[in-house]
């Protein structure tokens, strides 16, 4: 019994990270109807903002309040620059989103000098509770995780923002006859996920060692869950990352690492070919 409540936390603690990774993708792939494969390089630059900001002295703290900052202004210039053009063709701002993820991974490869670096957890120990010890900081993750989906949810649902991007969500065409500027929608909507893949990449570079290659894992997995939980909806990529981080954590505990990986693919790949359309296809913000 001790093991499985450990067991659940340490998946609890990764899921959480993952639901952050998919509502940054999900977002820009409901608003804009593409996929931005540059989003697990999003969040490569939000870890090694942490660790720049460590290498310079500063701690870990500074870096994790600007890795979202940081990596927000990095998408919003990626988004004024270069994709706000290829909104109309969805198939070449999949292949300029990779391109652009290319250039960032090779970019920090170089900076990085090819070594995998190690960074301190900013609040290290662990708690006890029922002569269980859990660890500190992947409880903050799960707590901050927990806040951030409250806030989305309710800004999305109680603010005149929110309604004006539900509004360009269901209806782009009469959101644009009604006056709103979907332009800066789509700037704003592009920002916020850039923010949220640096904040997930700040919070789960102190659980991992940093690489150039840390987006790529958590890239394929978003992708998966949001294909699972549904484009369009503020809790199909939610339920979509639970059940691909759940899956993705538990399943080499079952079967050998090797085969960890593909099980999932195939898995969740299965259920979207039961269910093309997702978990949820409605939203109801």
């Amino acid at each position: 019994m001790d093991f499985a409540v450990k067991f659940a936390f340490d998946i609890l603690a990764f899921t959480s990270v993952m639901v952050l990774v998919v509502l940054g993708l999900g977002v820009i792939a409901s608003m804009m109807g593409i996929f931005n494969f540059a989003h697990g390089e999003l969040v490569l630059l939000g870890a090694y903002t942490v660790y720049l900001s460590s290498e310079l002295g500063l701690g870990t703290w500074p870096g994790l309040l600007a890795a979202p900052v940081v990596v927000g202004l990095i998408g919003l210039v990626l988004e004024r620059t270069i994709i706000r053009r290829f909104y109309k063709a969805p198939i070449i701002a999949m292949l300029g989103t990779y391109a652009i993820g290319l250039i960032i991974r090779e970019i920090v490869r170089g900076l990085l000098g090819g070594h995998y670096k190690s960074i301190p957890e900013p609040i290290g120990g662990a708690f006890s509770i029922g002569g269980l010890e859990f660890s500190i900081w992947r409880t903050m993750i799960i707590a901050i995780t927990l806040a951030v989906i409250a806030g989305i949810y309710l800004l999305l649902a109680r603010t005149s923002i929110g309604l004006r991007v539900r509004g360009a969500l269901e209806n782009p065409m009469l959101a644009r006859a009604c006056g709103i500027s979907t332009g800066h929608l789509y700037a704003l909507t592009f920002t916020f996920g850039a923010a949220l893949a640096g904040l997930a990449g700040a919070l789960i570079v102190p659980l991992y060692q940093l690489s150039a290659d840390i987006g790529i894992r958590f890239l394929v997995q978003a992708f998966l869950s949001v294909m699972l939980g549904g484009v369009g909806t503020f809790e199909g990529p939610v339920i979509g990352a639970a059940a691909v981080g759940s899956l993705a954590a538990w399943l080499p505990w079952v079967v050998t690492p090797v085969l960890a990986d593909p099980l999932v693919f195939v898995i969740a790949l299965a259920i979207v070919r039961l269910r093309p359309q997702g978990f949820i296809t409605v939203g109801r913000l």
